[in-house]
């Protein structure tokens, strides 16, 4: 249903583009339709999502492998993303029927932009299904993903001074001129070549992108050929020395929570797929807020508090994320403030450094060093005071999650609308318990750069308040409910 929505979206995006300026539709054409593909591309890669056409479990049909290739490729056709894909395709052909050459490379670059998505899906698939088929490599995926994370925080604050309204179309020209040569964006960018008079050009990008789904389709056959004589990889034994994060926390109930929170969120797809938002919701504010014609060094203040917002808001189901290992807690009869602490530790060691490195970033892009103090105030405030109430949030209003070992993106029913209501609650509570430190900087940036001093105690101070309160009232809720807690989960 999602895939399907944003398809729509698209659609009425090229429909749109269609009585747009040249230039303009190629650069927003060119620029999506290429991190569509690019999409098509790392998704199955980056969550390993699960291949039940996998071609190992065709290999004692005795079928030839060229004839299962083509096979499974046309079985790719079946589904909500080929659909998706199929009908953004097509969209794209009416955006450029300005001129019978320009739609007739468009309609090529249709079936070109279809086969280059599916057979790329299907080799990124295999190739998943095949290198991550252990658990220490997921591991390690998981934790150079989060180390990724990690270290882009900073460079999408630089992305936000980018001054969109301005700037923005130069910036997505260049993208789409780049792009345009590259196996991602050939196919969109052949006819608008074409629209724009250029038909050399356009039967060059044609050429590419026809060689790459020529390509493509070789290294499907080959990688089919491949697994059918390949047997599945085995996890080799390794005696470990210590206990990893065991070791490393303290050894304390408190202590032994984090250890296993930690480990969760390097090892775990659903801790991954949230870790993504967090700076990619930066984004999403900076091109809203641009459209609508904020200045640019404003727009540099945005990303560090937005990122430790979505940071917070992340742990506020956490009791549903463990399923029945929570019996665990219970049983061994773990306090609920330690509880509530371990699993606020992974966020906090993410959240700090995010905090003290990209804070100093935003202030110099914003162009005044004295805002400063209010950057890390209200980031501060928005990072423990929304891990204090996430911390009551999840132990008083679970909700069905992601089962253990499922897709990050199998998210089961949830009764009635109260899972949205608990997730809208959550997120905009955090946002309200960070009044006092914004009213301070606003007050810092129009009257008296005094102010940003006051804005930063008070960050601290309500941060700090909510992170101690939310634990203890957390803890207190979580012992109360531990049983209720246990139920739920077995439920789930």
């Amino acid at each position: 249903a999602y895939g399907l929505g944003i398809a729509a979206l698209a659609v009425v995006g090229f429909i749109a583009l269609r009585f747009a300026d040249v230039g303009l539709a190629t650069s927003i054409a060119v620029t999506v339709g290429s991190l569509i593909v690019l999409g098509f591309l790392l998704v199955p890669l980056a969550f390993g999502t699960d291949d039940t056409l996998d071609p190992r479990a065709f290999s004692l049909f005795g079928v030839p492998t060229t004839r299962l290739a083509i096979g499974l490729a046309l079985a790719a056709l079946i589904g909500v993303p080929a659909l998706a894909i199929a009908v953004i395709a097509v969209a794209q052909v009416f955006t450029w029927t300005r001129d019978p050459f320009s739609t007739f490379l468009a309609l090529i670059g249709a079936v070109a932009i279809v086969a280059t998505c599916l057979l790329g899906a299907r080799v990124s698939t295999s190739v998943a299904a095949f290198l991550l088929a252990t658990r220490r490599a997921r591991e390690a995926t998981g934790l150079i993903a989060l180390l990724v994370i990690v270290s882009f925080s900073p460079v999408i604050v630089l992305i936000a001074t980018v001054d969109w309204a301005r700037d923005g179309l130069d910036v997505l020209r260049s993208v789409a001129s780049a792009a345009g040569w590259t196996p991602l964006g050939a196919a969109w960018s052949a006819p608008a070549e074409a629209a724009a008079g250029h038909p050399w050009l356009a039967i060059a990008k044609t050429v590419i992108a026809l060689a790459t789904v020529a390509v493509l389709g070789f290294a499907w056959r080959a990688l089919v050929g491949w697994m059918l004589v390949t047997p599945q990889r085995e996890a080799r034994r390794k005696k470990y020395a210590g206990f990893g994060w065991f070791d490393r926390m303290p050894g304390t109930p408190a202590g032994a929570v984090a250890a296993r929170s930690i480990t969760y969120w390097i090892r775990d797809a659903r801790y991954h797929t949230s870790l993504v938002a967090i700076p990619i919701a930066p984004i999403v504010f900076v091109l809203a807020l641009s459209v609508a014609g904020v200045p640019w060094n404003v727009l540099a203040l945005i990303p560090v508090p937005a990122m430790c917002l979505f940071l917070s808001w992340s742990i506020h189901n956490d009791v549903a994320y463990d399923h029945t290992a929570i019996w665990l807690h219970v049983a061994s009869n773990v306090s609920g403030r330690a509880d509530r602490l371990g699993r606020a530790v992974p966020a906090l060691m993410i959240g700090i450094p995010l905090v003290l490195i990209g804070s100093p970033i935003a202030a110099s892009l914003y162009g005044d060093w004295a805002v400063l103090p209010s950057i890390i105030g209200v980031s501060s405030c928005i990072l423990f005071a929304g891990l204090g109430l996430s911390s009551v949030i999840s132990a008083r209003f679970p909700y069905p999650s992601v089962r253990p070992g499922d897709s990050p993106f199998n998210q089961p029913q949830a009764s009635g609308t109260a899972a949205g209501l608990i997730q809208s609650v959550s997120f905009f509570a955090a946002l309200i318990l960070a009044i006092p430190p914004l009213g301070l900087a606003a007050l810092g940036l129009a009257v008296d750069p005094s102010w940003h001093f006051a804005s930063l105690a008070a960050g601290l101070a309500v941060g700090i308040a909510g992170l101690i309160a939310g634990i203890i009232w957390g803890g207190a809720i979580f012992e109360r409910r531990g049983p209720e807690l246990l139920a739920f989960t077995l439920k789930g």
